[in-house]
């Protein structure tokens, strides 16, 4: 791993990472923090507070409550929450502000810089807009991107079809770096957690022969959980064998979130739904397959952690599954929006042991060589460190 500086890891200057909420922090970005605390950073996580702040502290990473912040649609809360955080960047007075998520990557980008941060840094984990999206919402993401991208000094762009998209709306070349994603390979790591498979399949009362089709994150309908549901009720007779078992939390400050109804009849065609769950690894591990059919997404972490735990993928061909799925090797793209073709590249799967076992073994070979977190983390610091040092030849003695 990158070490910074000398002098800067003896005077541990403040790093600031900004999300919408606690989970984001330390769920998503945790490995990362902790990396950059032991490179020699001060390292401070500031969002929403919530049930996962003493996770941070007990890996060390300070808190501070951004109490304004809210995901739910609201310009005044965010206003609200934007000033809140100029205070905390003018207490804190860090070295740098890494923001992240769509509202505190533009309030927070444009707060850092005119509260005369050092350093600040965005990470796009996926731009809110796709190509074929009404003119009226691609005007307005790239709008706000290309707005909040003049107050950065760098960019980290997780997925590489973003780049061309970032050029053209202006972003110079040297502000924009490539940053891939990544998982804690040895956590996720099916040699490791290979007697969770028959403990786990006893719990969710799994019989001999089943198959389990997995699923991982938020209920809400982008992920593509209608398209699953209609999936399931159409193999629930012609392929009984298919178990659907899906871990996530409802999600009811999101406008598509998926309805109680919804749920309901989901259950009816045989889906099992096991709620927020924080032993992730374990569940992949009772898995077969696993099914991704978001509309968007930026470079989808649950589908890394299913490819390092050995599964095939079923996933929709879009930007940011086709990054992490090898269609024909690793597992099956599918249109978006399509329940008919997700039925039946779940279908072949089920129906065919020895190809899930070969896309499994090439699932791993790949995560091994594509997404281990460490490389991020390595990318991450390089940037810090040729900021800060441009920084200090600008101004001595300001970082």
């Amino acid at each position: 791993m990158s070490r910074p500086p000398t002098d800067v890891a003896e005077h541990r200057p403040t790093l600031v990472h900004l999300t919408t909420v606690d989970m984001s922090l330390a769920l998503l970005l945790l490995p990362q923090l902790v990396g950059f605390r032991q490179a020699g950073f001060d390292v401070v996580g500031v969002s929403a507070p919530g049930p996962y702040v003493p996770i941070l502290a007990d890996a060390g990473i300070r808190h501070v409550a951004l109490t304004r912040s809210t995901r739910a649609a609201d310009p005044r809360a965010d206003l609200a929450a934007a000033r809140q955080f100029a205070a905390i960047c003018r207490r804190l007075r860090p070295a740098i502000v890494h923001t992240h998520n769509p509202k505190p990557g533009v309030y927070g980008r444009v707060v850092a810089r005119l509260t005369r941060t050092p350093v600040v840094v965005n990470t796009v984990h996926g731009l809110y807009a796709q190509p074929d999206d009404p003119l009226a919402r691609r005007a307005a993401v790239y709008g706000l991107e290309r707005l909040a991208a003049t107050f950065s000094h760098a960019e980290l762009v997780q997925n590489p079809e973003d780049v061309p998209v970032l050029r053209r709306l202006g972003i110079r070349a040297g502000k924009i770096h490539e940053l891939g994603n990544g998982v804690d390979l040895a956590h996720f790591d099916p040699q490791r957690h290979h007697r969770a498979r028959e403990q786990v399949r006893a719990e969710l009362g799994v019989t001999d022969g089943q198959v389990v089709v997995g699923l991982v994150g938020r209920l809400v309908r982008e992920k593509g959980y209608r398209e699953v549901f209609e999936a399931a009720r159409r193999l629930r007779h012609e392929l009984p064998e298919a178990r659907f078992v899906v871990a996530g939390p409802q999600d009811p400050d999101k406008a598509d979130a998926i309805t109680a109804a919804e749920l309901d009849r989901a259950a009816a065609d045989g889906v099992t739904f096991l709620g927020m769950r924080d032993d992730v690894e374990r569940l992949y591990a009772a898995m077969d397959l696993y099914v991704l059919a978001s509309h968007r997404e930026g470079f989808p972490r649950s589908a890394m952690e299913a490819a390092a735990m050995g599964l095939p993928i079923v996933a929709t061909d879009i930007r940011g599954c086709r990054q992490v799925v090898r269609d024909g090797t690793t597992g099956h793209l599918v249109p978006v929006r399509d329940p008919q073709a997700l039925a039946d590249a779940i279908a072949a799967l089920v129906r065919d042991p020895p190809r899930r076992h070969a896309m499994a073994q090439a699932a791993r070979h790949l995560a091994e060589a594509e997404f281990d977190h460490r490389r991020q983390i390595a990318i991450t610091l390089q940037v810090y460190e040729e900021l800060l040092a441009a920084r200090r030849r600008r101004a001595p003695g300001l970082c």
